[in-house]
């Protein structure tokens, strides 16, 4: 059994089978990728898993304990952070005011823009915001605005907000999506540490193979909704089906 247990999820929307019959264990402290083509219901498969989207069939369950149907907020207690495609944080906060508000959300269950300064003033919940710009490499950039932020460094510092919430499980959305070739290489080696440092386990949606390779323990290949190849990497790598998922072709 693994720590997320994804058992018979279907989802259709009108006539689009977006996801048929999907079955996938994460096994804990692992690195899962899950890739395919366009349309492979990569994205639709994550929103299931988040409560975002509720499948029409299966179940979805974390440590034993189904996630459907529950809120936002009530998956992040869970364990369960995710880091969306493109960046999520404000860009009118400093790098430090970002870092400090999901130090108020773990304490106090929610948060407001106008309580920003008032945290502030909290010496536990700055402490910790600091440590984890230490972290995170960005200690020098705490009173920058985020906006003035590289697209590696907006990562680093959605990443860095998500991980202050102490998860047991991460969830990337392509969290190398737009990036230059230094930034992505950068964001590999952060989260090889963030693998090697903390007792987590990652999932990972991602198109760059080269990010895949680097740091998935298993791989789940999606094609048309369902899943077509489920191994090891290095058996990944050449397999005549997925060849033929991505080219189009028999190779």
């Amino acid at each position: 059994m693994g720590i997320l247990e994804v058992k018979n999820v279907g989802k259709r929307f009108g006539g689009l089978q977006a996801l048929g019959d999907v079955n996938l264990s994460v096994k804990e402290n692992t690195v899962h990728a899950i890739i395919g083509p366009n349309g492979a219901g990569k994205s639709t498969l994550l929103n299931c898993l988040v409560g975002k989207l509720i499948p029409d069939t299966g179940s979805v369950m974390f440590d034993g304990q189904s996630v459907l149907g529950r809120k936002p907020f009530e998956i992040n207690q869970m364990g369960i952070s995710r880091v969306f495609q493109t960046p999520e944080i404000f860009g009118d906060l400093t790098v430090l005011e970002n870092m400090l508000i999901p130090c108020f959300a773990k304490r106090d269950g929610a948060f407001s823009l106008n309580a920003i300064s008032a945290v502030s003033g909290q010496k536990d919940m700055l402490e910790t915001a600091e440590k984890m710009l230490v972290e995170m490499n960005m200690a020098d950039k705490r009173h920058m605005h985020s906006a003035s932020l590289s697209r590696g460094d907006k990562r680093r510092l959605e990443i860095g907000m998500c991980l202050s919430q102490e998860p047991r499980l991460l969830l990337l959305d392509e969290p190398t999506a737009g990036m230059a070739r230094a930034d992505t290489n950068n964001t590999i080696d952060l989260l090889k540490e963030i693998k090697e440092q903390r007792d987590i386990t990652i999932a990972i949606i991602e198109h760059d193979m080269h990010v895949v390779f680097s740091l998935a323990d298993r791989i789940t290949v999606l094609a048309q909704g369902t899943p077509l190849v489920e191994d090891d990497p290095q058996n990944i790598r050449g397999n005549p089906k997925v060849r033929e998922a991505y080219l189009g072709e028999s190779a």
